[in-house]
């Protein structure tokens, strides 16, 4: 086993030669920050995750939160952690500093909380939500509502959730029943259920400000009707302080495969007291609000696949070094000594894909979170509109390709280990099982897909494909020798059948309506994700390729190493992966009709 959460080396790579994090001190917004305090910050969340987070890990697992005489016991670490992470001023950090934050770029942000997740997802579950519930308050809360609630959650006394999910109604937000009548005193009373409420209850900290989709009675039927409630778990007196219990109450925990350490709840509202919730803007307006929180859980849920499958292959990797066994199959010799495993070739495709997933899926969530800081701080008003709309265009991707394909990474680190990986002995099972919640919360990899190839790729006029073949060409110019000139070649031409079979598929979305196209829209993703990653591919290759070609005399073996696995990584990412989503192109091309066409009673 192995300390190392995310490879260091690999991190500063991805951030300052691809994505050039360093330019952003150019900003007024940054202008107190340098390389040295994004470092330091890194360094700090590095240490911390293992000191903090990755101690009870493993203990969190094992002995998961209980729901005893009406409340919730968990392991004492974990508010430990919790209110460590806070402390550090991790909660607020990309916050403005008269709020208390430290005003850090979207990057390095999502680059220090990828430690903490990869140390332990299950603790780090709480901050993630009360982060993002923060951020739906502050811009669309009013004024009386931020004072009350914004800062005591930054500070981590208050946590956040978001409750949209309902028995009855699973995904389908239009369907939801929880309702808000409104009261002469200013409040709503809400009256309803939610499920799958993660940390909807828990004993870390003082108050629970759950933000709630609920109908105001009357409202028009569907999506057009929801609003958006702030509801605590106290109410609070007048200094701002936790007082009288709100009718919110915990129904029961659900028990998960993995993520068990973030308490996963039924919750209901309004049975047993008044359960006082307070409007957040325009009544009606609710899911375009809760969509921003939404979006920003999605690309979280995407650092957070990818840095648990990074997780999972530091683990297998150190372990492929250090475990002998067998012989190279040219050795007949029975008295030669046995090699360590990352010796067989078999072992070196397992570790390979790891590390064209995960690395993959790090470049790609990092480069939207790099989108996020030109969409708030970009000088240029127009580069601003731009990262916005390849942002957006780009969610689903950057939620669904990592959750799919780091929990495959995970998949492998458990064959790398052979019977070994299939125990509890061994952490990467645990690696698994908690990946294997990424495809499924925030919007199933399916909605993502459908919301891709039905929604999100025809806005304004397709600007933001048009934007993503754009920011492609410029590396494909730049991948002008050896290996790289291949795989831009191989890049450019699938991306080209993209272009066409899109173009096909919008005119068959008119001409034939929705069900044929949408029902192969996981094609769709898989192809614009395969895509999308080979272009970050192929931008760390050309980074890369400079480094060696500016350094070669004077590398030493190590960065020699590092660089040149980068290429090899690249190569099998073009050769291995790439080449599949012909498959997807095909069946997007005929319109297969095979699943459209399955009838239920034919299973």
């Amino acid at each position: 086993m192995t300390d190392t959460l995310i490879d260091r080396r690999d991190l500063a790579f991805q951030l300052y030669d691809v994505l050039d994090t360093q330019s952003l001190l150019e900003r007024d917004r940054f202008a107190d920050h340098n390389r040295e305090t994004f470092d330091a910050v890194i360094e700090t969340a590095d240490r911390m995750a293992r000191e903090t987070f990755a101690n009870h890990n493993r203990d969190a697992d094992r002995d998961e939160p209980r729901f005893e005489n009406g409340k919730v016991t968990m392991l004492p670490e974990v508010k430990e952690g919790f209110d460590a992470y806070a402390q550090a001023g991790f909660i607020a950090g990309r916050y403005d500093e008269s709020l208390g934050g430290m005003q850090l770029p979207e990057s390095i942000m999502a680059a220090c909380n990828g430690f903490f997740t990869a140390a332990n997802p299950g603790t780090a579950g709480y901050p993630f939500l009360t982060t993002a519930a923060a951020n739906l308050i502050r811009v669309f809360g009013n004024d009386e509502q931020r004072d009350a609630f914004l800062r005591p959650m930054l500070e981590g006394r208050f946590s956040g959730t978001m409750a949209l999910t309902e028995p009855h109604a699973g995904s389908s937000l239009a369907d939801i029943r929880t309702s808000a009548a409104p009261t002469d005193e200013g409040h709503y009373l809400i009256k309803g259920a939610k499920i799958y409420i993660s940390g909807g209850e828990q004993s870390i900290t003082d108050n629970i400000v759950h933000m709630v989709l609920a109908r105001v009675r009357g409202a028009p039927a569907g999506v057009k009707g929801i609003s958006l409630f702030i509801v605590p778990k106290y109410r609070l007196d007048d200094s701002g302080q936790p007082g009288e219990r709100n009718g919110v109450s915990l129904a029961g925990l659900i028990h998960k495969l993995g993520y068990r350490g973030t308490t996963s709840t039924a919750l209901s509202f309004g049975d047993d007291a008044p359960c006082h919730g307070y409007l957040v803007g325009e009544p009606n307006q609710g899911l375009k609000y809760m969509f921003q929180m939404m979006n920003e859980a999605r690309v979280g849920v995407g650092f957070g696949a990818a840095v648990i499958g990074y997780r999972g292959y530091m683990h297998s990797l150190a372990y492929a070094r250090d475990r002998t066994q067998g012989r190279q199959v040219s050795d007949k010799d029975p008295e030669s000594p046995q090699i360590p495993i990352i010796e067989h070739a078999d072992v070196r495709r397992m570790l390979l894909a790891q590390k064209a997933y995960c690395e993959g899926a790090l470049g790609l969530c990092l480069y939207g979170a790099r989108l996020m800081d030109d969409q708030q701080t970009h000088p240029d008003p127009e580069k601003r509109a731009a990262a916005g709309t390849l942002l957006d265009l780009l969610t689903p991707v950057i939620k669904a390709w990592p959750s799919e394909y780091g929990t495959k990474a995970n998949d492998l680190a458990i064959q790398v280990y052979g019977g070994a990986g299939y125990t509890r002995e061994y952490p990467v099972e645990q690696c698994w099982r908690d990946n294997r919640l990424n495809p499924i919360h925030e919007g199933t990899n399916g909605i993502q897909a459908m919301d891709l190839l039905g929604r999100k790729i025809w806005q304004n006029k397709s600007e933001g494909l048009q934007l993503l073949i754009k920011e492609i060409q410029t590396d494909l110019e730049a991948a002008t020798e050896g290996r790289r000139q291949q795989w831009a070649l191989s890049l450019s031409e699938t991306l080209q059948r993209a272009v066409k079979v899109t173009q096909e598929l919008g005119g068959a979305l008119m001409n034939e309506g929705p069900e044929p196209v949408l029902a192969n829209a996981h094609c769709y993703l898989t192809l614009l994700g395969h895509i999308t990653v080979a272009w970050i591919w192929l931008r760390q290759a050309n980074a890369a390729a400079q480094y060696l070609g500016n350094h070669g005399a004077e590398l030493t073996a190590s960065d020699r190493a590092f660089y040149e696995g980068k290429m090899q990584a690249a190569q099998y990412f073009f050769h291995w992966e790439l080449p599949t989503v012909a498959q997807d192109l095909m069946l997007l091309e005929r319109r297969d009709d095979t699943c459209l066409n399955m009838e239920p009673d034919w299973f």
